[in-house]
């Protein structure tokens, strides 16, 4: 199985079933027009409520990332044809890399190992 949850995760489920779809989209194991489980099928096989999956498809619909249509599975999108523009894409990451930033902060991670770990993180996309 594709996805998981975890119960120690301190985030939403439905937020580790959005990551989840968008890092499997992003390294390949997702591809597009492929068909997602249904939302009864991946709630019953994870054993949690149906909703939280509906909110996650949701989300990512919302994002770009799956489509939907009323009676079919959720497929993956193609990818955009065109970045967004930079001020859209600044305003959606720069607070999330700044919470990552003040969580090394906290961790005592270095400069250097962060941005390492970031350098890391990208050449595998």
């Amino acid at each position: 199985m594709l996805f998981a949850v975890n119960e120690r995760d301190p985030r939403p489920l439905y937020e580790q079933l959005v990551s989840q779809v968008k890092q499997a989209v992003a390294g390949g194991m997702l591809t597009p027009q492929e068909e997602l489980p249904s939302v009864r099928e991946l709630a019953e096989t994870l054993g949690i409520n149906l909703h939280t999956v509906h909110k996650a498809y949701r989300q990512l619909h919302a994002e770009g990332i799956i489509h939907m249509r009323l009676g079919r599975r959720a497929k993956i999108s193609p990818p955009r044809e065109k970045p967004i523009s930079p001020r859209i894409a600044r305003n959606a990451l720069l607070p999330r890399i700044n919470e990552l930033v003040a969580d090394a902060f906290h961790m005592r991670v270095s400069p250097d190992d962060f941005r390492s770990m970031v350098e890391q993180a990208l050449s595998r996309k």
